[in-house]
């Protein structure tokens, strides 16, 4: 049985906090101690202690909480990373949302830095929208509002009937770029598909580079031969012509300078050690990977290491140590600051814009 207790106390002095009439309250909502990490992190910067709860799994695998403080009327923010096991991480945050709820709390802040499921929020033939799924059980369960980080799709807001700030992680990643890589000037922002083309030109417009486009890129494909519906219609009715992928091409000169592919999550890399490779063909002499999630499951590290990628920078939105034992090509950016901020400015009432600051419908 696996279980711990999250109330630590915090070195830093505290920055300026207005103490209402119920009183903050923070948990970290993650039976594993890596992914309590970043909830460490922001309790320092606000100057809070973590609140005293146990989170474990019995041995039959159920999920059990237990707050072992009071939170009536008071304002709960619960900080939830996604671990390697998915399912038992939303089990986890619903289970002490709605234990939160039961107890009386004024209001029930989740800050979920990556929000899981977030691929699968369009409908796929007989498939379903698992995102839209997972926010209806968050708000059924008592969460008031969440707190996240670059959407897969920022539409996924639309699905949630409380607020929900879609903070950006770019402004530590474009800081990284200014701080880290001695002659930016000379790199090119590169999208690895047209898909992600937009993030790229917002990259590339904020530091005044050029970009580059991967056009040609193999996509998963979706096969409708066997899908049991090709009975014939009764009248003609026209179809679309099916698609055909054209050769991999580098839209773009990369010739001579620095590539750097900007993406918003890196897990299979298959995709960008494949645009690695054709980048190094096209003349790139250096390539970065820069993403806001590293999932970087299975075999990831391995396969980062051994490829022309001569680095790849993620967030800590999700805990990644295990993985950077493997690959010493991966780094890491905190992001600690702005979530605890935004707790800071959600609890005593003041105006969130300033953290989106710059961002445009197109961002």
């Amino acid at each position: 049985m696996m279980c711990y207790d999250a109330g630590e106390q915090s070195g830093r002095s505290p920055p300026v906090m207005n103490h209402t009439e119920g009183g903050l309250v923070i948990f970290s909502a993650n039976s594993h101690p890596s992914s309590r990490e970043i909830s460490k992190r922001i309790g320092e910067r606000l100057g809070v202690e973590l609140g005293k709860v146990q989170v474990y799994q019995e041995d039959n695998r159920e999920t059990r909480v237990q707050i072992q403080e009071s939170v009536r009327g008071k304002d709960v923010f619960i900080i939830q990373t996604v671990s390697k096991d998915v399912n038992t991480t939303i089990m986890e945050l619903l289970i002490m949302v709605y234990a939160c709820r039961t107890s009386c709390a004024r209001s029930i802040t989740g800050v979920v830095p990556y929000f899981p499921y977030s691929k699968q929020c369009k409908m796929r033939k007989r498939g379903s929208i698992v995102s839209k799924l997972l926010a209806s059980m968050m708000c059924k369960a008592g969460l008031t509002h969440l707190i996240t980080m670059d959407l897969h799709q920022k539409e996924i807001q639309g699905f949630f009937n409380i607020p929900v700030d879609n903070l950006r992680a770019s402004p530590f990643l474009l800081q990284y770029i200014q701080e880290e890589i001695p002659d930016y000037r000379n790199a090119v922002i590169v999208a690895k598909s047209p898909a992600s083309a937009k993030r790229a030109q917002s990259f590339a417009e904020r530091l005044r580079l050029g970009i580059a486009v991967i056009h040609g890129e193999a996509q998963d494909a979706e096969s409708d031969l066997v899908d049991g519906r090709h009975s014939p219609p009764t009248v003609k009715i026209p179809l679309l012509i099916p698609k055909e992928k054209p050769p991999i091409t580098v839209v773009g000169d990369v010739g001579g300078r620095i590539a750097i592919i900007v993406d918003d999550i890196i897990d299979d890399v298959d995709s960008f050690v494949a645009a690695a490779e054709t980048l190094k063909k096209h003349g790139a002499y250096k390539i970065f990977v820069m993403a806001t999630h590293g999932i970087l499951s299975s075999d990831a590290p391995k396969l980062i290491e051994e490829s022309a990628i001569d680095k790849v920078v993620v967030t800590n939105t999700i805990p990644h140590e295990h993985q950077k034992l493997q690959c010493v090509k991966i780094q890491t950016v905190d992001i600690s600051l702005i979530l605890s901020e935004a707790i800071r400015r959600i609890y005593n009432g003041e105006s969130m814009s300033y953290l989106f600051r710059h961002i445009g419908l197109e961002d």
